[in-house]
């Protein structure tokens, strides 16, 4: 080889973060939107050098309004969180302005049951993933962060916990947001839909369906108002919850630094799940 280009190839590798090997782009159809599109998968490193009977639990992560599935990747170390917590990370498209609905208004846009179902479904059949709820979160920033709130809220068998990250939880404060009404509808024609589809709304029924939960959102973001009274709905409902303020805006500067938390979360609710689900086979076992 080309000493000049070995010495290059070398310098490339050690300056790149070696979780950025583990990334890898997949196109996955959509049933719903005859068509398909494109995601980022990070895998752990153990799942290539470690047993080959090994699953993984997954966390999917949405990008915001006018974003798309390279956002994580290509402004956050998201990747090394793979590797750190032993999860297969999943960064679908949800379209620039969709809000990750199944749009009443627009039945070209159903990326609800996209990403919430025909994304889930595609990861299962071709990764070594555990295919229960209790090894599922999903979570987004902004736009995705709603998106992530309301899919787990819509399929409670699907996902078993769900963050936000700076997330849009009350559309009704994003009026002016370009597209929303495309998808939402006109918010003085149809208000009653606008108001069911605030995370608020909904906010009890976290409880319900088992969902382990964690919101954060940056002191100086625009949206930290809507996060507080999300938040203490949730208090006043005595459903069970993380909630955060730091500080920050509505930046990358911010939503690089609140994922590590929200994965760190996941990881401990996987750990949960999976301690319970012995300890059930322990105590029948027992019973038998």
């Amino acid at each position: 080889m080309n000493p000049v280009r070995t010495f290059w190839l070398i310098l490339m590798l050690i300056a790149s973060p070696a979780w950025a090997f583990q990334s890898r782009v997949v196109t996955i159809p959509s049933a719903a939107m005859h068509r398909s599109f494109d995601a980022t998968v990070v895998l752990p490193d153990q799942y290539s050098r470690g047993s080959q009977a090994a699953r993984f639990p997954v966390v999917y992560v949405l990008h915001g309004s006018g974003g798309d599935y390279t956002d994580w990747t290509a402004n956050s170390r998201i990747g090394k969180l793979a590797d750190r917590y032993h999860v297969i990370l999943v960064m679908p498209d949800g379209g620039h302005e969709s809000w990750y609905i199944d749009s009443p208004f627009d039945p070209r846009s159903r990326y609800e049951t996209y990403v919430g179902t025909e994304v889930v479904a595609y990861i299962d059949s071709r990764f070594r993933t555990i295919a229960t709820k209790q090894a599922r979160a999903i979570t987004g920033l902004s736009m995705g962060g709603f998106g992530a709130l309301r899919i787990a809220l819509d399929l409670p068998d699907v996902f078993g916990a769900a963050g936000s990250i700076s997330g849009a939880v009350d559309p009704r404060g994003s009026e002016d947001e370009p597209g929303i009404e495309r998808v939402f509808g006109d918010p003085s024609q149809h208000a009653d839909f606008w108001n069911s589809e605030a995370i608020v709304a909904s906010a009890e029924d976290f409880s319900r369906h088992h969902i382990a939960l964690t919101i954060d959102c940056g002191v100086n973001d625009s949206l930290v108002q809507s996060n507080r009274l999300l938040h203490e709905r949730l208090v006043e409902l005595g459903v069970p919850h993380d909630y955060a303020e730091r500080p920050g805006g509505h930046t990358w500067k911010y939503w690089s630094n609140a994922v590590n938390y929200q994965v760190l979360f996941f990881a401990g609710t996987f750990r949960q799940a999976a301690r319970e689900m012995r300890e059930a086979h322990a105590a029948a076992a027992a019973a038998a």
